[in-house]
């Protein structure tokens, strides 16, 4: 994975219409520990998911559901102290050589200094869509909200219900747009102390692991694909009532 320069953005907020069955936050119900030997855990009655990372492995998990269109809410709370070497991915994807995918990736720094927030969204296997931005809070402090509102107009990428990134669809100037492959959310806490701080400069502290990010108050207001079929019954496509810019 590449960095580009960083980029502040601030978009104007939108007025969200939603039509999608919604997902209420229970980690069992919703989501499946698929890697990790132990490292991934489901606590707290439920509601609160827990990744960690050690020298020798990370963790991650997926959604039971695959999603064609909607709104993706998920409360993270961040790798606290020096994380430098170590990402958070938090991202929806397809499968296949010629896959989908829309990330959130935080990248670990040294205590003190702030987290990056890398963004990039592929289509048809081909991304090289980065943007980056500071958080403008302590992400490991409290848990705070990571949006992404997907339609088939455009992905719009959300901090604590600010915008903060729009990918418009382009396709009428040759630009490939995900509209077509349902995606899983996935996540997962790894080390890529090769290239995630300062260009790999800044290596992990092992001495600091484990290593330990905590997620909680999943909610998807989303069309279900399931059996080739979505669950979102209108001829409008979910969340499209949230176009309207000037």
């Amino acid at each position: 994975m590449s960095s580009s320069g960083l980029k502040f953005t601030f978009l104007m907020p939108l007025m969200v219409a939603c039509l999608m069955a919604a997902s209420a936050s229970n980690f069992h119900n919703d989501f499946e520990i698929t890697w990790g030997d132990g490292r991934g855990k489901i606590v707290n009655n439920r509601e609160v998911l827990t990744l960690s990372l050690d020298k020798a492995s990370g963790s991650g998990f997926q959604s039971k559901n695959e999603y064609l269109f909607g709104k993706i809410d998920m409360q993270l709370k961040l790798v606290p102290g020096n994380s430098a070497g170590t990402v958070t991915a938090y991202y929806l994807s397809s499968k296949g050589s010629t896959w989908d995918e829309i990330d959130f990736e935080f990248l670990g720094n040294l205590s003190g200094d702030p987290y990056i927030l890398h963004t990039n969204v592929f289509s048809q296997g081909k991304g090289n869509r980065e943007q980056q931005f500071y958080l403008w809070f302590d992400p490991t402090a409290d848990f705070h909200t990571y949006s992404i509102l997907w339609n088939p107009q455009r992905i719009i990428f959300s901090v604590v219900g600010t915008p903060i990134r729009e990918f418009k669809n382009m396709e009428s100037l040759g630009v490939p747009f995900p509209k077509n492959q349902p995606m899983r959310i996935y996540s997962s806490l790894w080390n890529a102390d090769d290239w995630a701080t300062r260009g790999g400069f800044v290596k992990t502290d092992w001495t600091q692991a484990p290593f330990t990010a905590s997620y909680r108050n999943f909610n998807a207001d989303a069309c279900v694909w399931s059996n080739g079929a979505s669950s979102c019954k209108s001829k409008t496509s979910p969340s499209s009532a949230s176009t309207n810019r000037a």
